[in-house]
């Protein structure tokens, strides 16, 4: 007897391989506002790239082309490359919720779906990107996508409570967990601490360095002694008199702070400015 598979049951894809994001000579516009010119920059794999500058510069315009939602704002409008391992994520080819899976996103607030069960939000990025998973395999997903954002020990008694009930560090590791559970190969994080305690912050930097092992992650941070801490490497954006935002200086953490080859950049991780 022949067995039938539903062929609208795709088994969860496996553990993706670590990928390498570079943008290529990106520029943005607002309508006739342009934010961005020609800004080029390798986010190595398996790496934390932290993206500084003062507000204003063009950081979270540039994070969100990564993974195309600038392309959503009326009158938006781009220029340039952005290839992951090569491959363009704005290929005609290329449908959006394929790029949005394969690059995910964490924002600045945390934004759970609050009536929705701390259960059903971290499953609920499968439907969003068109993921199917088998019922079978789901509580596994769900319990190793909540230990990896370092939140499975303090929810798993209580997994269908509402994720709106977490406190504000639980809600964002709750929307980490979300973002991972469709298995990106890289993980974008604006600002995502900026909006919590001391205590909730460390655990997120936690979180983001248990993470960098096995997905690329590029995040903006007005915190310098954050993007000290998490990041392997920098890029500093600056945009002055009226002129888009561009990229001062990119390179090694360590380097960008100890021995930064431009004095804007000296300046401003040393916080005289911005």
């Amino acid at each position: 007897m022949t067995q039938t598979v539903d062929p609208t049951l795709v088994d969860h894809p496996p553990h993706p391989a670590l990928a390498t994001l570079d943008a290529r000579g990106i520029s943005a516009w607002f309508g006739d506002h342009k934010v961005l010119d020609r800004v080029s920059l390798t986010m190595p794999a398996g790496q934390v790239t932290a993206l500084i500058g003062p507000s204003g510069c063009g950081k979270s315009t540039f994070l969100r082309i990564l993974n195309r939602m600038h392309e959503l704002v009326p009158g938006a409008a781009l220029a340039g490359e952005v290839l992951l391992d090569g491959h363009d994520l704005y290929s005609a080819d290329r449908r959006l919720t394929d790029a949005r899976r394969q690059v995910g996103m964490v924002f600045q607030k945390p934004n759970p779906f609050p009536t929705m069960s701390i259960y059903d939000n971290v499953v609920a990025g499968l439907r969003l990107t068109g993921t199917r998973v088998p019922r079978a395999t789901r509580d596994d997903l769900v319990e190793e996508s909540l230990t990896k954002a370092g939140l499975w020990r303090e929810v798993r008694d209580r997994l269908r409570s509402p994720g709106g009930a977490l406190s504000g560090g639980q809600q964002q590791r709750l929307c980490i967990a979300r973002s991972l559970a469709v298995r990106p190969r890289v993980l974008l994080m604006d600002e995502p601490c900026s909006a919590l305690d001391p205590t909730s912050t460390r655990r997120i930097e936690e979180t983001i360095a248990e993470l960098a092992a096995e997905v690329t992650i590029v995040i903006v941070t007005h915190n310098m002694q954050q993007a000290a801490r998490v990041s392997h490497r920098c890029a500093f954006f600056l945009a002055s008199h009226g002129t888009p935002g561009v990229i001062v200086e990119h390179g090694p953490t360590p380097a960008m702070f100890d021995r930064p080859q431009d004095q804007r950049t000296a300046d401003y991780v040393h916080g005289r400015f911005g």
